[in-house]
């Protein structure tokens, strides 16, 4: 079974969400059995990649809260992050656009190291001093930290249109989705979650989802000729 989750990296309820869902999954009895795919969704599609900010500065800006407010919110993250065992700077934080991060998470899907990436951008964005944004270095070593190749990824880095079809597909199926705000969570094509739920919801919908597959259905004449595992039968006629 298939559980596709549309995050950004400078979402915080991404990360907490996140680390929720791994708990449910890591309980669940046929966790095996489960595919996860990310799934790019940006919080603030085209931003300039200059336009960087502090966080309390973007959360008075664009929601019109006060500063207290806004400090206010992130202390709530941050106590909401150390309960899943998550390190949170409420303070000292930049906003800016997560566009080359997405399309790095994309190359990294390739190269099988996707969720090795993701983590480490989680990590540097909400617990680490040294910014993500603005920065190609800092993400070429969280790349190569990733298990990344350090040339691939300058290379990735300088041409914007690398994997840039590939951000504004998923986006796009987002929307299609009505996905309107992340994380959310596609589970088999069937349900959806949407938000960082308790790790008791994500088990319920794991469970109600894996338990409502379609079985397989087979069409068979009972005369066709087949491979198994004594071999492939040798028509006699």
């Amino acid at each position: 079974m298939r559980v596709e989750i549309w995050s950004d990296i400078a979402c915080p309820w991404c990360y907490v969400g996140k680390a929720r869902f791994e708990k449910a999954l890591r309980d669940f009895p046929h966790r095996e059995d489960i595919e996860v795919v990310h799934r790019s969704f940006e919080l603030d599609p085209g931003r300039p990649k200059d336009d960087i900010q502090p966080v309390i500065t973007m959360l008075t800006r664009k929601y019109g809260m006060s500063e207290a407010q806004a400090e206010a919110g992130e202390d709530n993250l941050g106590a909401q992050a150390a309960a899943e065992g998550l390190d949170y700077r409420t303070r000292g934080r930049d906003h800016g656009s997560t566009f080359d991060m997405h399309r790095l998470l994309h190359f990294a899907k390739e190269q099988g190291r996707q969720e090795q990436l993701l983590d480490l951008l989680y990590r540097a964005n909400f617990a680490e001093e040294r910014s993500v944004f603005g920065d190609d270095e800092r993400l070429v070593e969280l790349a190569v930290a990733a298990g990344l190749d350090g040339a691939a990824v300058r290379s990735v880095l300088a041409d914007p249109d690398l994997y840039a079809a590939e951000v504004r597909a998923d986006e796009r199926e987002a929307a299609q989705l009505g996905a309107n705000g992340v994380p959310f969570f596609v589970l088999d094509r069937k349900y959806g979650v949407s938000g960082a739920q308790p790790a008791e919801v994500f088990a319920q919908a794991l469970t109600r989802a894996y338990g409502e597959r379609a079985p397989l259905t087979i069409v068979d004449s009972g005369d066709a000729e087949a491979c198994g595992p004594d071999g492939c039968a040798v028509p006699q006629h």
